[in-house]
């Protein structure tokens, strides 16, 4: 049946997608008897708390939302924020004739369509719409050819939700208890976690080890030109026979892994070469030469296109998917939730076509390219993410602007790229010897590249993690020189080198980490890694993932008390095990009842977990057991790490510090560790510092006037100072008193500050005069800075000293201008960035009410923790401000949206008058206010559609 039938000849038919954007698109390739609307993501899901669950549920069910007792059976309710649209869409399918259900095709988007007939409950022909791309062929070919709903889908996606609820539900109290409230762990998050912390270890017991070679610059004699340089550049690699040693010879300790094998320089010997080899004669002994061959990238999948989004457009995980989510529910690209790297037959024909156009008939292989390889643990089998239809738009047809222009073109050169040919060329190694006035033989080597075809590199060439690596399309042209050709060395010089911890991860190399260890599945790393950035277990400088030593007590503990949760292998079957169970090899309640309570009765008995495929005799389980006996767990041991020195670092409530001594005794000191320190950065030195600052509580003075002591404190917000007041004092109830305190100005320090100072502060606030009509000015320090008050009318002061020197004339002055309204002044900005690649405007970073923060003159956004205005890098900055403009503009306030509703109370007696008169008016009504009420909750809750489908508990 065509999508544009008659409504007359194929009744109303209502089709529910996932969000209002997509709804929208859809809509237009519909036409007349569709009605299209958005389940905004998941109408419901387990509860979110004890609260949600219904009055009849008790105990351990209302607790995790899952009855373990009773075949792990969920406790699904409806969101509170999607009753409405609920109401709306049973509302829409009382009055349509058949039901199209069309979220995306994945376990997620199975498992939304199967929550929607749950609760609709239809009485009429319901049909399972699926497409991979948002064109108006693909949705009539859609409407179509429905299929039923796949119910072994929906099993696997329920078996996930379940594990992942009663893993983050039973964990998470562990870490409230016994490191910091309000923390949480997941199946593949905490895992990802300890990736991170582990590398931060290795880089802790990296012990640095330097090394030094010669680089030579050898002349041929001959005048060069592009295809014939007149010199070489090579480095030294082999002394008397012996290679001389370079970084990777070394071991993390700092030590010369085959000291026997290789020759190890240090500056003097080096030096020593360099001058004895500066009159050698030297001369070509070998030239060897290889065919170069480089065969094109097969196209996008969800993890590689988040990697080379962070590599050449800065874009952080999230974001990529933000916008890549925009494309796709535009019609621009195929669905970015994909673990597959093939192309249909369209696609291919489609980037075919175009290359042919674009880079004429030699680029094109005889034979379509097919990239067959799908990731394991991959969702489901769809097409690679592709520019949509069977015309590929190029990227000046599309009419995109910004972040999702610059998405949407590396997608269209991938995926052009993967149908073209062969890049082809020549490797070369030359060999350069001769023999030092010392008698030492040396042997310099060079190697070059030229690429004589570039084939797909005319389209795209993948970047790297690395930001010194050579890309593929980089050629380097040495002389053309033979075997026997004298050489003339014009340069010798020696070279100092030393090792390198291992990188940190950024999100592009712990995504692919993660794949690579087949950890959880691909299309939820995004929202995995945006998990941990939010709970402040890693922070980002620049692009480098750094964890806090917060994460390094998380990760202590799960690793000594449940050791098998966070290892990586056990993660890794565990993913295989709910693969299985989607494939209908394994059952899923015997395999959660092995994973929550262990082995127990009738594991290996027939019938039992092992005979039902649920495992290969690996001991799954015992959560239960394991979170219930916490009496070995020793919460301050496992939130200590020592130092040195006698110095051990602590993860405390209020965050990390460091200490020498027990509490209380002699030559106890104590000192906070900065909450952005890297914590390989925390060395004996710095630690030493940072205890032989001034901390704690400074007598100044006793208060001439008051005879009370004055004392300087570092605060949790900041240096400040205050007064003892004497023993007695009632500190609590209506004669409490408390003590004069005042915060530090930003140009004093606790090392400086006299009492005098803090006199002079705690005399704040400062009657500066009065107006004409006798109304009192003071003078400030609040929250957000200094200021005039005057009544109800303050005004900013520029300088905090200005509180104590402003006078009255001077306030009256200021109060004689007209208030600004909205922003003050522009600050200058405190550093420049250089211009943002999607807005080509200068990037600065503002100090703004709220703290420092990145603009282009049209899109702000806020440091985050871990960044700071020292530190931050272009890159990062350009990134913030990528990650914002894909969220889109703020939500309006609360304050504003009740401001709208408020006069739906004066209109309530003509409702209700309307009510008396005519009944289908007042039907009509309801369902305009419900659309209305429901609007910006439909708008709202779009952007939060794509992260809930990518599963909250991981």
């Amino acid at each position: 049946m065509s999508p544009t039938s008659e409504t007359a000849q194929g009744g109303r038919r209502l089709v529910i997608v996932e969000s209002p954007a997509k709804a929208k698109t859809i809509k237009g390739y519909l036409g007349p008897g569709y009605v299209v609307e958005a389940s905004v993501g998941h109408i419901r899901d387990l509860p979110n708390g004890a609260a949600e669950v219904p009055e009849k549920y008790t105990g351990e069910v209302r607790r995790l939302g899952v009855d373990v007792e009773h075949d792990f059976q969920p406790i699904y309710v409806v969101n509170a924020d999607k009753k409405a649209q609920v109401r709306k869409l049973k509302e829409q399918l009382a009055e349509s004739d058949e039901l199209f259900l069309a979220t995306d095709e994945d376990r997620e988007g199975e498992a939304i369509a199967w929550h929607l007939l749950e609760v609709l409950k239809p009485k009429v022909p319901v049909h399972r719409m699926v497409f991979h791309e948002i064109t108006k062929d693909a949705i009539r070919q859609a409407v179509a050819n429905p299929r039923e709903l796949n119910k072994r889908m929906v099993d696997a996606q329920e078996t996930r939700r379940i594990l992942d609820r009663l893993y983050g539900y039973e964990v998470s109290p562990v870490l409230w208890k016994k490191v910091m409230p309000r923390l949480s762990a997941g199946r593949v998050q905490s895992v990802a976690t300890r990736l991170v912390v582990e590398r931060e270890r290795e880089r802790i017991a990296f012990r640095s080890a330097e090394y030094w070679d010669l680089t030579g610059v050898f002349g041929t004699g001959r005048p060069g030109d592009p295809s014939d340089p007149s010199t070489l550049t090579a480095r030294l690699s082999s002394v008397d026979g012996r290679r001389v040693a370079q970084g990777r010879d070394f071991g993390s300790d700092g030590q010369l892994k085959n000291a026997g094998q290789v020759l190890h320089l240090d500056e003097a010997n080096a030096r020593a070469l360099a001058a004895a080899l500066a009159d050698t004669a030297f001369g070509v002994r070998s030239v060897e030469s290889k065919p170069y061959r480089r065969s094109p990238y097969a196209p996008f999948r969800t993890t590689t296109l988040q990697q080379e989004a962070s590599r050449k457009l800065g874009f952080g995980a999230k974001a990529t998917m933000q916008v890549a989510q925009k494309l796709y529910e535009n019609g621009f690209i195929t669905y970015m939730r994909t673990d597959s790297t093939t192309l249909s037959d369209t696609a291919v024909a489609a980037a075919r076509a175009q290359v042919t156009q674009l880079y004429g008939a030699d680029y094109l292989p005889e034979k379509p390219r097919t990239y067959a390889g799908k990731v394991k643990n991959a969702q489901e089998a769809h097409e690679a993410i592709r520019p949509s239809g069977d015309r590929f738009r190029t990227p000046a047809e599309t009419g995109l602007t910004g972040d999702q222009f610059r998405l949407y073109e590396l997608i269209w050169k991938r995926t052009v790229a993967s149908q073209m040919k062969d890049a082809v060329g020549n490797s070369v190694t030359v060999k350069i010897g001769g023999r030092s006035a010392d008698g030492r033989d040396a042997e310099f080597s060079a190697s070059g590249k030229t690429i004589t075809f570039h084939g797909f590199m005319k389209a795209y060439v993948e970047g790297a993690d690395d930001p010194n690596a050579e890309l593929d399309d980089r050629e380097r042209r040495l002389p053309q020189v033979a075997e026997g050709d004298a050489l003339t060395a014009e340069e010798i010089t020696a070279d100092g080198h030393a090792t390198k911890p291992p990188a940190r991860y950024t999100e592009a190399s712990l995504v692919k980490e993660l794949e690579e260890r087949e950890i959880g599945r691909p299309s939820t790393y995004a929202s995995i890694i945006g998990t941990i950035l939010e709970r402040g277990y890693v922070f980002k400088k620049g692009t480098a993932l750094i964890p806090s030593f917060l994460s390094f007590a998380v990760v202590n503990l799960l690793e000594k008390h449940f050791g098998r949760l966070v290892d990586y292998d056990f993660t890794a079957k565990m993913e295989d095990d709910l693969d299985r169970i989607a494939r209908g090899e394994a059952q899923a309640v015997p395999w959660l009842r092995r994973f929550y309570f262990g082995e127990g009765e009738g594991a290996g008995a027939p019938g039992g977990a092992a005979e039902a495929g649920n495992g290969d005799g690996d001991h799954l389980g015992g959560l239960k057991e394991l979170v219930t006996d916490l009496g070995a767990i020793d919460a301050r041991e496992i939130s200590s790490f020592p130092v040195g020195n006698g110095i051990v670092l602590r993860v405390g409530r209020y965050g990390p510090y460091i200490e020498r001594g027990e509490k209380d005794t002699e030559g106890h000191q104590r000192a906070d560790v900065p909450a952005d320190l890297a914590p390989d950065e925390l060395s004996v030195e710095f630690a030493e510092e940072l205890l032989a600052k001034p901390s704690g509580e400074f007598e100044l003075g006793n208060d001439p006037e008051t005879g009370r002591m004055i004392v300087a404190k570092d605060g949790r917000y900041g240096p400040y100072v205050t007064e003892i007041l004497p023993e007695g004092t009632p500190k609590t109830g209506k004669n409490a008193v408390k003590p004069r305190t005042a915060s530090l100005f930003k140009s004093m320090s606790l090392d400086t500050v006299t009492l005098e100072d803090a006199l002079k502060l705690m005399s704040l606030p400062r009657v500066v005069g009065t107006d004409a009509e006798g109304v009192e000015i003071t003078a400030q320090n609040g929250r957000y800075g200094p200021y005039l008050k005057k009544g109800t009318d303050s005004r900013s002061l520029e300088s905090e000293e200005q509180l104590f020197t402003i006078t009255l004339d001077e306030a009256l002055a200021i109060y004689a201008q007209p208030k600004v309204r909205g922003r003050a002044a522009a600050k200058p900005p405190l550093k420049e960035l250089g211009n943002d690649p999607v807005s080509e405007r200068p990037v600065v970073v503002k100090d703004g009410r709220f703290g420092p923060y990145v603009t282009d003159g049209e899109t702000n956004a806020t440091l985050r923790s871990g960044d700071s205005v020292e530190t931050i890098t272009p890159e990062r900055g350009f990134e913030l401000l990528a990650e914002k403009r894909a969220k889109g503009p703020a939500k309006k306030t609360a304050k504003k949206a009740a401001a709208k509703k408020a006069p739906a109370k004066k209109t309530a007696a003509k409702k209700t008058a309307a009510k008396k008169t005519a009944a289908k008016k007042t039907t009509t009504a309801k369902k305009t206010t419900a659309a209305k009420t429901t609007a910006a909750a439909k708008t709202t809750a779009a952007a939060k559609a794509s992260a809930a489908k990518a599963s909250a508990d991981e």
